[in-house]
């Protein structure tokens, strides 16, 4: 499991849209407010996937 750092995920409405972003690309992961993160579950080619996948959405990520 990879941990990104999302800092600008404030919201019930952020969570929604990472999620949507997130299941487009069919990744395992788990989208948690209070610690703005998200879990990836997956090799280096997901977390990177999803890292794209943030950002087109709009949300910054690095690793934690």
């Amino acid at each position: 499991m990879t941990i990104l750092n999302v800092p600008d995920m404030s919201c019930g409405h952020c969570v929604a849209r990472i999620t949507k972003a997130l299941e487009a690309e069919k990744l395992n992961f788990k989208v948690l407010l209070d610690t703005k993160t998200v879990e990836i579950e997956g090799d280096e080619a997901a977390v990177r996937q999803a890292a794209e996948a943030l950002d087109d959405a709009g949300y910054e990520s690095t690793r934690a």
